[in-house]
């Protein structure tokens, strides 16, 4: 069985990421019995100007993108949604957060390993986008960490400390001088990427082909 290695660039607040997040993992499933998944998630923010409290978030959106096109990416977004168990609830979302607490908490929960990882990015998501939780808030964050199994009281001093901050913030520059300037962006074994949140028959091809190339490589050296 080949391994792949998936480093996702993403930010909390960006939907197409929770989607590409589901799209994936429906194709990680279709590969399973062939090919074994490590999942590593990379923080980007979308709105790094957003102060601590957050921001009027429908105000925002419709000052960045227009009305229209706002309301109408929103009724793409949960039309897409349904099709993978997603119940984007736009209205609900009153505060547009600054993330980076956010992204510091899926970084400490790397410490727990890849799976408390995953359940700390697929709690946020859900936070934010079908609940309407504001996720820059710390009493949301140390919600989130708990039921995730995180330790409640470490995760509050960190919050309280700007322990990793600038770790998160350089990791984003790292990123953004690679070229990377949308999300999600996905890094297949540090070698091939995937831009956009893609369907899971694109995502299974890639994956596919990126496992029979280093099949083929490590033939060649026997």
């Amino acid at each position: 069985m080949q391994r792949i290695t998936i480093d996702i660039v993403s930010d909390i607040v960006c939907p197409w990421c929770y989607l590409g997040k589901a799209r994936l993992e429906l194709a990680i499933a279709e590969v399973q019995d062939d090919i074994s998944v490590d999942l590593n998630w990379r923080p980007y923010r979308l709105n790094p100007d957003y102060p601590k409290e957050g921001v009027d978030q429908k105000k925002a959106l419709n000052e960045k993108l227009g009305a229209e096109r706002v309301v109408q990416a929103h009724e793409m977004l949960t039309q897409l949604g349904r099709e993978v168990g997603i119940h984007f609830d736009f209205e609900a979302i009153k505060i547009g957060p600054n993330t980076l607490d956010a992204h510091r908490l899926v970084y400490w929960a790397m410490m727990e390993g890849r799976e408390a990882q995953d359940r700390i990015v697929t709690g946020l998501f859900k936070a934010n986008f079908e609940e309407g939780r504001n996720i820059g808030d710390d009493d949301v964050l140390l919600d989130i960490a708990e039921k995730c199994g995180l330790e409640r009281a470490i995760i509050q001093r960190l919050l309280q400390s700007d322990a990793d901050a600038d770790l998160v913030i350089a990791e984003i520059d790292a990123v953004q001088q690679m070229g990377v300037s949308g999300v999600p962006f996905m890094i297949f074994d540090q070698q091939y990427a995937i831009s956009g949140a893609q369907t899971p028959d694109v995502l299974v091809g890639a994956l596919r082909d990126i496992a029979k190339a280093k099949a083929e490589a490590l033939s060649s050296l026997n």
